[in-house]
């Protein structure tokens, strides 16, 4: 099959992403801005954004920060916790506040301290989401101290997830950046109100690159990557041409120095050359013609927004991406650094 010179898609929308707060917002920010539309933003700052007030006020720091003349549509999400009021819910809903709320697992990854400790407890939260047709957005992790690592999406699916999906069949739920086989086939069977996001980082690595010559902290991430036929799965759910699985880097900036610590941060910094990144990927399962909808427009049905009408032109042409990336005086390693990507986005 002959690969073609150039692609040309709708302008894509990444749908997880976290911008962070403050100076490295304002850092970050245009990597995201430059190759997509619209974002579903991540609210476990700290504290987190989990009243209309506080997403609100964010969502302005978001504009704030935005370079003039770049045109970018935050879609901003609510922080659930056990105290989270139904009614907060749907009036950031109803005043086009929420596009989404968030439920992290209490303790499950960077900043989910305040998260979730079981889901009877916001079950009048997610009930009250089912009738307005809220989706929610799910990190889908077990945090059991005794369930091991690379075990705890496929526990949370059996044990939360499935659950969940019976007794609330009409709730729309996205199960953010999956990494296992078993999530790629619950979602696949599951009913059209159920969807996923896929990262670029867990369509390239398994968990070897975490331990390549070495402890690699910039290869870890939580969820974290698994072993190499939960890479394949993933890879041909992406490339399906299902209109169950989208885009959605989990890019997630930290310091270089946090990255590099005796315990290193869980976050991979992927903006900087998403596409490039996700665009390599389909190349290489031959795949090239169902990028546009895994890219602009799975994810906008399911969330019930209009597509976007401007494009983005990605050429073959090899570079190596940086070591080192400044993000307003924050040094950040992203995704891929060193190595050579093949596919670079037309200026």
């Amino acid at each position: 099959m002959t690969v073609p010179d150039s692609l040309t898609i709708r302008r894509p929308d990444d749908w997880h992403v976290h911008l962070r707060d403050g100076p490295v917002l304002a850092g970050v920010l245009p990597f995201t801005a430059r190759q997509f539309a619209r974002a579903i933003v991540m609210p476990n700052l700290s504290p987190p954004a989990v009243s209309v007030a506080e997403v609100a006020a964010y969502r302005d720091r978001i504009m704030t920060a935005l370079p003039q003349g770049m045109d970018f549509t935050p879609l901003m999400t609510c922080y659930l916790t056990d105290a989270s009021d139904p009614d907060e819910i749907e009036r950031g809903a109803t005043e086009g506040v929420f596009t989404a709320a968030k439920l992290y697992p209490a303790h499950a990854t960077t900043n989910s301290t305040h998260g979730v400790t079981q889901i009877a407890a916001i079950r009048a939260v997610l009930e009250r989401m089912e009738k307005i047709g809220l989706p929610l957005c799910v990190h889908g992790e077990a945090t059991d101290p005794d369930i091991d690592v690379f075990d705890r999406e496929a526990v949370f699916i059996e044990r939360t997830l499935a659950p969940l999906i019976r007794e609330m069949p009409g709730l729309k739920l996205v199960f953010e950046h999956i990494t296992t086989a078993e999530a790629a086939e619950f979602v696949a069977i599951s009913g059209e109100n159920v969807a996923a996001t896929i990262t670029p980082q867990h369509l390239h690595i398994n968990r070897n690159a975490m331990f390549a010559g070495g402890i690699r902290p910039h290869m870890y991430c939580l969820p974290v990557a698994k072993r190499e036929h939960h890479r394949l799965a993933l890879r041909k759910a992406a490339t399906s041409g299902s209109a169950k699985f989208f885009l959605g880097t989990d890019s997630a900036p930290h310091a270089r120095s946090a990255k590099e610590s005796a315990c290193g941060c869980a976050g991979i910094f992927n903006a900087p050359f998403a596409l490039e990144s996700y665009v390599a990927v389909f190349g290489e399962e031959h795949a090239l013609d169902r990028f546009e909808a895994f890219a602009s427009e799975n994810g906008p049905r399911f969330y019930g927004l209009p597509l976007n009408q401007g494009t983005v032109t990605l050429r073959r042409d090899s570079f190596e991406v940086p070591e080192r990336l400044d993000a307003s005086g924050t040094e950040l390693v992203p995704f891929h650094a060193g190595e050579q990507l093949g596919w670079r986005i037309a200026d």
